[in-house]
């Protein structure tokens, strides 16, 4: 089978509060959802219609079950999701303090299942013809994950929309210049780098936007994703810059809207669309989760964006 795309990496359960503005420790009721950048990323490409799989791991025990149940109901083959004997499917709790203070606690002991995921698993063939192959940081922070990630990368030999989300999550590594390290070993495998301000702080040692994309670009993506947040987002390639704004929102948590950018913007790709209309489409995207509490069951389908971005009201 033929994908169009397939994302590798994070995968788990998102246990969030029901309640916007309270500490963890006040919380009475919560929502349980699938979780995990990769997979959400997988599951907002499912909404746009595309034909998806994730490459992830989980533990032999419930939390694991229900994974594999959400990521069929949503439409995401898990043809090449496996079970790690011994470890937990991954828990992920948050807070929620719009409009910009939403606290995250992953709960990955003793090892994530996501990063056991070893080279001699994985489907080559698979990787190398999908439309679009989606990669996280996160995935590089501990063995056999980093060597499955580059072998994946290897087999596609930099195809077009081999994409790296910079994913910097500093609870997953042991210091900011490690995950540096890897992600500059990493950007020249790939076509395209995604990540914000922090992430490419992270990733090439720039903060300001445009001297951030400039060096995403020196290292070798042909395309270079800035996100900026409430001010939205800086793309550039060899011979073009776009700043786009991003919609005016009300926020209620803005955790699942980088996924939800992402998936509309594999699609957006796909449909080889003008590089400011996917932006404007991902940016609307991400518009429309941050809205939300949940992340997975949050993300719109391509109708749903295109009446926002028609209306204007994302």
């Amino acid at each position: 089978m033929s994908y169009d795309v397939i994302t590798m990496g994070r995968i788990g359960v998102d246990v969030y509060p029901l309640q916007v503005g309270v500490g963890l420790e006040d919380v009475e009721t919560f929502g349980k959802f699938l979780g995990g950048s990769a997979t959400n990323v997988a599951v907002a490409s499912a909404r746009h219609g595309r034909r998806t799989a994730v490459v992830t791991r989980v533990g032999a025990d419930p939390f694991g079950r229900f994974v594999r149940r959400a990521l069929r109901g949503f439409g995401v083959d898990d043809a090449f999701l496996a079970e790690v004997e011994g470890l937990p499917t991954p828990v992920t709790f948050c807070e929620m303090f719009p409009p910009d203070d939403f606290p995250i606690y992953f709960y990955r002991w003793p090892k994530a299942p996501d990063l056991m995921i070893a080279p001699d698993e994985l489907d080559l063939d698979a990787i190398a013809r999908a439309g679009v192959f989606w990669a996280t940081l996160t995935g590089l922070s501990a063995e056999p994950s980093r060597s499955a990630h580059h072998a994946a990368w290897q087999a596609r030999a930099a195809k077009p929309h081999t994409i790296l989300d910079l994913d910097y999550r500093p609870q997953f590594w042991d210091t900011r210049a490690a995950a540096g390290r890897a992600a500059r070993l990493a950007l020249p495998h790939v076509t395209a780098a995604v990540g914000n301000l922090d992430e490419c702080l992270t990733a090439v040692g720039e903060r300001d936007p445009h001297r951030a994309a400039d060096a995403l670009l020196s290292m070798g993506p042909k395309l270079a994703v800035v996100k900026l947040g409430a001010e939205g987002v800086l793309a550039r390639t060899a011979d073009t810059t776009l700043e786009i704004p991003a919609p005016t929102v009300k926020v209620l948590n803005g955790l699942g809207a980088g996924d939800a950018f992402g998936g509309a913007l594999c699609h957006a790709l796909l449909e080889a669309w003008p590089l400011k209309r996917a932006l404007h489409f991902a940016n609307t995207a991400g518009a429309l989760v941050a809205a939300r509490i949940e992340c997975s069951t949050a993300m719109p389908d391509t109708a749903e964006v295109l009446a926002a971005l028609e209306a204007g009201d994302a």
